[in-house]
Parts: C-alpha cells; structure tokens; sequence
C-alpha cells in the first residue's frame, strides 16, 4: 500500500462523527464523509503503522440507510445537512447506536440505563438561530451570503436562492437575499480572511418561535472609508430596506423585525466577534418562551437554536433532575441565559449559575427577574475559576458545556464537591465520552441516559446523562 494508491471496498466499521473504516491487506483505513455499508473509492492520503487514512474518491454503491432522495438542491454542496439521505427514522437509529456506541466504549462493563432517542418535534424550519458568511462561490466570483461549502474553508454556498435551505423557512430566505442584493449591487466587498482587506463579514440571523420576531445582526470590518464607502449612509438604506421588507407584506410566515444590529469585528479570526455594536432599527433583543418559561435573548447570548426540540431536551432534564434538587442547592455551570437555572428555581433553595458570556449572564439576571424568581444568582466568569468564588456549597450540578466540553481542571472541581447527583447535558458526544470516563474513575457512576435530536439531517445530537456518586448507589 503506497500513498496516492486507489482501492475499493465496503465500508465495514463507523465512528462518530463521519469516520468509517475498512481493511486493506490486514491495514485499517479510516475513509471520512462515508456510511457504514457503502461501497467507496478511495485513494491513500497518510499511512502509518498498522493504520492508513483515504480520501473518499466516489461512492459506488449506497448503503441500506440512504434510503431517500435528498429534498435539498445544496445536498452534498453544503456542509451541512449530510444526513438528508436517510429518512428520519434511520437517522434517529444511526445517531441513536452512534452514542451507545461510545459510552459503551468509554466505560465497558457497566450497567446503566439506555432510554434511546427522542424526535425533534420539526425536521424542517426548525432552525432560531444562523450565522450567514459572505464571500465568493468560487474564486474572484460575484458576491455570495450563506454557509460554507463541504470541505472548503474559503468558498460560500448561498443556501437561501432557490427553493432555499430547509432547516430555516421563506422568511428568513428573503431576509438573506435581500442582503445580498443589496450589497451586490452597490459593489461592497466581503472580508477576505487571508489578507484581511474588505468589508462585509457575517449576517446573524434569529428569530422567537413564540412572537415570530427576527433579530437580525450585520457583522462587518471598520475598512468602509478605505473602499470609498460611507457607513452611516449605506447602514440607514440597508436598514430602511430590511423594515421594508415587512411593511410591504412580503415576510409571510408570521415574520417580524424587531431589531437591527451593526457590529463591528476587526478580528483576524474566523469568527463572529463584537468589538462594537449599534442598534440601527428597534431593540437589540428578542424574547423566546420555553416550558411556560420568557427569555430575553440578545445577539451574543446562548441559547439552544431548536426552540420546539429545546423544549423536549429541558423536559428530558427535568425528568432527570426530579427531586434531586427540592429544596437544595444547586449549581447549573455554563449556564447560558439561565434556562435550566429557572426550571430548577421553583423546587430549590437556591440556584446559581455561571457563564463565561457576560451579554448572557446579564439576560439570565432579566430573564429571572421577569420570571418572578428571586432565589436565582447569576455569575460570569469562567467556570474554572468562577467556581472557586461562590461561597455556596452544591448539593446538585447540572452541567450544559461548550462543544469541547468540560476544562479537566474544571471537572476536578466540580467532582470535588462531592454531590450525590450530577446531570450532564452534551452537545457533542465524544466529548461526553472523554469525560465519562474522568467520571467514573472519579467514583460517579452513569445511571441513565439518552438522546435528544435538536439538530435532524445533521450528525450532531445532544445527550443527557444523570450521574450517582458510587458510595450512594449501595
């Protein structure tokens, strides 16, 4: 086996997230964006010892759980949506024994409770929160607004000409090209990420599910005097543009404008960050509502972007949590806009949670006011060191982290605790996996767990795990 060499086979093992695998002459050869049962062509792109990865060249034949036809033009163009070829009912078992799959890997041998996997109430348009980038579709190509295309880290898919992207509905579609109109035709250039020259750099979009107001957010760079742009100017058009929009009926899906952001971000990053921002039009937050629950979202705060699947995830929780927490206190660490804090708030002593984000601490501080809850404390910081401030002593954690999920360090403090019971809710499962297994050796044994699909035709999904300290379980 050589580098640049071209095989064929069936993919016979499979990994999270895109990862499958076959054997060629007694080698492992991990091929990524493949299904377990398809046949593939591959060449070698890295070999080492006893292992090699390949470049998936075609798929030849399909495997049994593609077993519709994509409904999206942008399947296979776009990086996202990578499952809108199974139906949904393979998608949920494919994601469901992908999780099982590592959990079990992660602590073999013991027992616990799998509940399976729960259904996203809406497989389409379920979308309250996307963050749009513009550049080009190929290179030196006109203006483009939308996602990134599969593999590429510089060239743009615009998800919202067409039929549109299906996980968000018309509304949001004319909002997008609207933008992207307008600044084509006034020939404003994007932000290019390499040489850090232009403008133009991200459109935020979100919208209430409970109100159906949208929040919409234009992130660009400071250089428009240096194009020959006047900002003021060009920002109160695009403005009055966008109100336009709904004044003259063409949002017809309930759609509604309640505010208009300028942010401006001279990061040379890839990502969205505020170094200033302005409300051009209305109030610079929206408000969702969850299990009977308001929340005053603003452009930067967290908040689970599957409003109607959010809601059965925080059942779920609140399943788990029972009575754990009656009349104690506890402690809900990355605690975003502070909802699971408030679900808690009414059966507990007191509830405090922390946030690294301070725009979001600052709403979960409104969200609970309005809420009617005044045994809720909100912190921001990071939980690392946040957590070595709070004179409180747990007698439950939740747990919601980021994508890469708990700092070590920052699990060693929380187990150090000693609390009887610890919820984790993941939104990446091998990152879950990783500190599982931390939590086991540490003496907190898994006692149940299951699945939450918030993100369908995708390979993410949230997982929720309820966790008994060893010397409690006897």
């Amino acid at each position: 086996m050589k580098k640049g060499e071209i095989y064929e086979g069936y993919i016979e093992e499979f990994d999270f997230p895109n990862k499958g695998s076959l054997f060629i002459e007694d080698r492992k050869v991990t091929v990524k964006e493949t299904m377990p049962g398809q046949k593939v062509k591959f060449s070698i792109s890295k070999k080492k010892a006893g292992m090699a990865e390949g470049r998936l060249l075609e798929v030849l034949e399909k495997s049994d759980l593609e077993d519709v036809e994509p409904s999206c033009e942008f399947f296979g163009i776009c990086g996202g949506c990578a499952y809108q070829n199974l139906s949904y009912e393979n998608q949920l078992k494919f994601k469901e024994g992908l999780v099982k799959k590592l959990i079990d890997k992660a602590i073999p041998d013991i027992d616990y409770t799998w509940e399976g996997i729960i259904a996203s109430p809406k497989q389409k348009g379920y979308r309250n929160k996307m963050e749009f980038t513009f550049g080009d579709e190929y290179k030196d190509g006109p203006l483009a607004l939308g996602l990134h295309k599969k593999g590429s880290f510089h060239d743009i898919v615009s998800v919202c000409s067409g039929a549109g992207c299906e996980i968000i509905n018309s509304d949001w579609h004319k909002i997008v090209s609207y933008t992207l109109s307008f600044f084509d035709e006034r020939k404003v250039p994007y932000y290019h990420r390499m040489s850090h020259n232009g403008i133009l750099r991200n459109l935020v979009v979100r919208q209430s599910f409970a109100t159906g107001e949208f929040l919409i957010n234009l992130v660009t760079s400071t250089q428009w005097s240096e194009f020959g742009f006047d900002c003021e100017k060009t920002l109160k058009e695009y403005s009055d543009g966008l109100v336009g929009l709904e004044n003259s009926g063409e949002l017809t899906e309930g759609g509604k404008i309640a505010g208009i952001l300028y942010t401006e971000n001279d990061t040379l990053g890839d990502v969205v960050k505020c170094d200033k921002i302005v409300c051009l039009y209305g109030k610079d937050y929206i408000t969702e509502e969850v299990i009977g629950l308001k929340f005053k979202i603003s452009p930067f705060s967290f908040f689970q972007t599957n409003t109607k699947g959010c809601e059965v995830l925080y059942e779920k929780a609140r399943e788990y949590i029972a009575d754990a927490s009656d009349g104690k206190v506890v402690f809900d660490l990355y605690s975003g806009t502070g909802t699971i804090a408030q679900m808690m708030a009414k059966v507990s002593e007191k509830v405090i949670g922390i946030e690294i984000v301070e725009e979001a601490v600052e709403a979960a501080k409104e969200n609970a006011a309005q809420n009617g809850l005044s045994n809720c404390e909100f912190i921001a910081g990071d939980v690392l060191k946040a957590i070595d401030l709070v004179e409180d002593k747990p007698d439950f954690i939740v747990v919601d982290p980021p994508r890469d999920g708990i700092n070590p360090k920052a699990l060693d403090k929380i187990l150090d605790f000693g609390v009887d019971k610890i919820v984790y809710i993941s939104c990446k499962p091998t990152s879950l996996a990783r500190d599982l297994k931390i939590m086991n050796e540490r003496g907190y044994k898994l006692v149940k767990a299951c699945c939450v699909d918030q993100f369908p035709c995708t390979r993410n999904v949230e997982t929720i795990a309820l966790f008994e300290r060893e010397d409690r379980l006897y």
